[in-house]
């Protein structure tokens, strides 16, 4: 049973008998004497897709929701739906692209190290690795001179994502992508 203070983007408690994943966590640390940390958490009912806002102090304790994580592989895309592969049994699961609207931006053919959330063999939602792979399809010139330090620039990746990117990358180059705040980390 994690405390409101352990919870990260992406985990999954239980709510009023139903999962919701975390989808943001922000703390509020109030300036008087003897109050304590606020957390502001915004959860994703995964039956409904409903959304949920709560506030905790670090202290309370949340349950766990009866979830089985699963390592799967994104397979493809039909129309609005994604495909997924179990890595263990091969059978497939499909979501919307409604259920998955902020992941899929990452997802490329063939991606690994996604879990995906299992609740009564039906699957909930996924969990994205922490960074993906992606080639920059569109962005400006490169420009003479700049530095690794210097001003960035916007750049679309080939699954469509937009993100900023140092001036010194030029189309077709990969870049590293931190998944949980759509951040340039490096050249691949």
């Amino acid at each position: 049973m994690p405390k409101a203070s352990e919870l990260k983007k992406g985990m999954v408690v239980e709510i009023n008998g139903d999962p919701h994943a975390v989808k943001q966590v922000e703390v509020k640390s109030p300036s008087s004497r003897g109050a304590s940390t606020l957390y502001k958490v915004r959860f994703n009912n995964l039956k409904t897709g409903q959304k949920l806002d709560e506030s905790y102090k670090g202290e309370d304790m949340l349950k766990d929701a009866d979830c089985v994580r699963v390592q799967v592989q994104f397979s493809y895309v039909d129309g609005d739906d994604y495909t997924f592969m179990n890595m263990e049994d091969y059978s497939q699961y499909t979501l919307n692209r409604d259920d998955i609207a902020d992941e899929v931006g990452y997802l490329t053919e063939g991606l690994d190290g996604i879990f995906a959330l299992i609740m009564d063999d039906v699957m909930l939602g996924i969990e994205l690795p922490q960074s993906v792979v992606l080639d920059i399809t569109e962005t400006a010139p490169a420009i003479k001179g700049a530095t690794a330090t210097g001003r960035t620039k916007p750049a679309i990746l080939s699954s469509g994502l937009e993100i900023q990117v140092p001036e010194y990358l030029e189309p077709g180059e990969q870049v590293k992508v931190n998944t949980t705040n759509a951040k340039f980390m490096s050249r691949a």
